[in-house]
């Protein structure tokens, strides 16, 4: 537990990167299989990630991030994605139950069912959310397998959506929930720890 403690208190928002260090597939997989494992509503899975290591591309999106240093200094831009209707890939994501005998075809049946008609009943607003709220969800999992892996991150929303999702094709399907820069942080830069609240300040026990 000691481990996982530091993890979070060493966790930082970078607000600057060293430039010019490549970050490769490999170790940015070893961070997804770890993301792979993230809880979601219904196992449905919502995110999708759009990994940025094109330096072309990066200062295109650094554009679209009120030119934001970071953004093309990082390693990588990650462009973190929700599935608005990832309620329709429940017959494929619960086969496997069924395969494996821990649900009968009936089970299987009333599973989809009732997954596809939540969504589908609770309306294109909720689909939105839900999409953003558990990208979100992913996407802390991500920054901290990327700070195990030696990486630092930066979570990001001020930036123009329209304009990301115009330089990388970026489907209607999807709701863009945020930019998250990863590379090295430039430490002799960094600032203090900003204030944290008491957890008296923000916890209600009734």
């Amino acid at each position: 537990m000691t481990d996982f403690i530091q993890l979070v208190k060493e966790r930082r928002s970078a607000s600057n990167f060293l430039p010019n260090i490549s970050i490769k597939k490999e170790e940015l997989q070893e961070i997804f299989e770890l993301v792979k494992f993230g809880p979601s509503a219904f196992n449905l899975q919502h995110s999708h990630y759009v990994t940025v290591v094109d330096q072309n591309k990066k200062e295109q999106l650094r554009e679209a991030a009120n030119g934001q240093y970071k953004v093309s200094s990082a390693s990588a831009v990650i462009i973190v994605l929700g599935d608005k209707k990832a309620y329709k890939q429940a017959p494929e994501i619960y086969e496997g139950l069924k395969m494996l005998g821990i649900v009968n075809k009936q089970e299987y049946d009333h599973m989809v069912q009732d997954t596809v008609s939540f969504y589908e009943t609770s309306g294109a607003q909720f689909q939105r959310d839900d999409a953003i709220r558990n990208a979100s969800l992913s996407a802390m999992l991500f920054m901290l397998a990327a700070k195990e892996k030696g990486w630092d991150t930066c979570p990001m929303i001020g930036f123009n959506a329209e304009k990301v999702r115009e330089i990388l094709k970026v489907d209607e399907q999807y709701e863009i929930a945020l930019m998250i820069t990863i590379g090295k942080e430039k430490v002799a830069s960094r600032k203090p720890r900003g204030y944290r609240k008491p957890v008296s300040e923000f916890v209600t026990y009734i």
